[in-house]
Parts: structure tokens; C-alpha cells; sequence
């Protein structure tokens, strides 16, 4: 096969599509960028709000597919949301501190914590997606995704104050209710019992209730599943029915160890 027949071929195969790529690269720019601009103390405030307004416009005229006035004022109205958004990730961190015994100060939670770099993606990314920027929403997500190995999904509901803790792991679906003051360990999955692409505007994924522990590894799924307040799930435990408030939940699998017994003349 010829070069030109292969271009060919590669330019038929792509005719149904369109796909700015540079899209991707921009949103990961703007992430960091906004990143900075929280919580950088030495950040230039109105320089780089004007900075990151640019950047916006930029992706939101490739990914926003409402019209053309909407798209224009979705900066705006984000723009107005970050000092609550900023509030509730202070309350993050502080609730980090307060409880990691392993955390020094703020500043380390703010700059070294993937578990914080996540819930401050999503809760930055959840704006996008309540002013229905979807695809906006859903590469900034997932750039937090690739550096933390966190997936919180954009549309997913938590409360402040929230704390991931290690983060390594963990998904949260698109449908999750979180409510305050709810800890999660690494590998934690909160997640549909099922999935069908009928079931699209149906909550497919778990009310976790305030006051809550997550121990890593837990699978907790369906949207009827509530975990109940002032409960602890423990680590590797799977569940797919509700766990009334003040619950204890272990996994009962019990560990046997055995000793191997040395036969004369082998080695340790």
C-alpha cells in the first residue's frame, strides 16, 4: 500500500468525526494555571485571572456546544463561583490536617497531597459541568485523574468538608452523593451495580451519608445504596444494599497462616 492510498485511507476513517485535539493540551494548561491562582500566595490575582479568562474562551469555543451567547457568559458565571469553591477546598485542607496524622501543615496538604489535587480538580471541574460544559468538565477531570489516580467523576455531588487519603485508586461515579465530613482510604470504589446506557439520568451510584469512613479497597455500588451516617466500612468489603446510620461493616474473610515445616538438611 502506497503512502498516499494509506493517508487516504486514514483521512476516510476520520471524515465522521472532528476532533480538536489541541483541546486536551489547553485544558491541562488552564487546570495548572488555575491551580496556581488559588493557592499560590504570590500570584498575581488580576493578571492571571485575566490569563486564565483567555485560556477559557479558548477551549470553551472548541468544546461548548450550546449557543454561541451562552458559551461567551459561561466565564463569567465561573469566574463568580470560585471564591465559594475556594471556601469549601480550605475546609478540605483543614480537614485533611486535622485528621492525618502524617500532615505537617496546610502548606503540605496544599502542594503535596494527590488526594487534595483531586478534590480541588473536582470541585473546580463540578462547575463546568453544572453550567453543562460537559466535555470541558470531563478533560480536567481527567487530567487529575492521570496525575493522581484518583477518577472523581465532575457531576458527582460532595459535600465539604471531604478528605482522600493516599487517593491511589479510587473512583467515584458521575451519580455519587457525598455529604460532609466523610474520609475515604485509597481504592475505595463508589460505583454502578449495573450499567446500561438506558440508565443515563437514573442515579447509578451510592449515597454515602456524613461522618462516614471508607476503608481502602471497599466496593460500595447502586444508586439505592446508602451508607448510613456515622459508619465505618472496612477494607476489601464489598456491599450493594443499604447500611443503616451507626454501622460497623467487615469483611469476615479470615487470614490463615501457616508455618512451612524445614526438612533435615534444607536450607532457609
Amino acid at each position: 500500500m502506497t503512502k498516499d492510498l494509506i493517508v487516504q485511507n486514514i483521512s476516510a476513517s476520520k471524515s465522521h468525526f472532528s476532533i480538536h485535539y489541541g483541546i486536551k493540551t489547553k485544558t491541562e494548561a488552564f487546570t495548572e494555571k488555575l491551580f496556581y491562582t488559588l493557592f499560590d500566595s504570590a500570584a498575581p490575582l488580576e493578571k492571571s485571572i485575566d490569563e486564565l479568562e483567555k485560556q477559557f474562551k479558548e477551549i470553551a469555543s472548541l468544546a461548548c456546544k450550546k449557543p454561541q451567547d451562552s458559551c461567551e457568559s459561561a466565564w463569567g458565571n465561573f469566574l463568580h463561583k470560585l471564591p465559594s469553591v475556594l471556601e469549601k477546598l480550605n475546609k478540605d485542607a483543614s480537614y485533611i490536617l486535622e485528621n492525618d496524622p502524617a500532615s505537617n501543615s496546610l502548606e503540605e496538604i496544599y502542594l503535596a497531597y494527590p488526594g487534595f489535587y483531586a478534590i480541588a480538580i473536582y470541585r473546580l471541574s463540578h462547575e463546568l459541568y453544572l453550567l453543562d460544559l460537559m466535555l470541558f468538565s470531563r478533560l480536567m477531570s481527567e487530567y487529575a485523574h492521570r496525575i493522581t489516580g484518583t477518577d472523581i467523576h465532575a457531576g458527582a455531588t460532595i459535600a465539604s468538608p471531604f478528605f482522600i487519603d493516599h487517593a491511589t485508586g479510587i473512583v467515584i461515579g458521575e451519580t455519587t452523593v457525598i455529604e460532609k465530613n466523610v474520609k475515604i482510604y485509597q481504592g475505595v470504589t463508589l460505583g454502578a451495580l449495573s450499567v446500561s446506557k438506558s440508565m443515563k439520568n437514573s442515579k447509578r451510584h451510592p449515597t454515602v451519608e456524613s461522618d462516614v469512613c471508607l476503608y481502602a479497597n471497599a466496593t460500595i455500588l447502586g444508586g439505592k445504596t446508602i451508607i448510613g451516617k456515622n459508619s465505618i466500612v472496612g477494607g476489601n468489603s464489598w456491599i450493594t444494599k443499604s447500611i443503616p446510620a451507626h454501622s460497623i461493616v467487615l469483611n469476615t474473610t479470615t487470614t490463615e497462616v501457616k508455618v512451612k515445616e524445614i526438612k533435615k538438611n534444607e536450607s532457609l
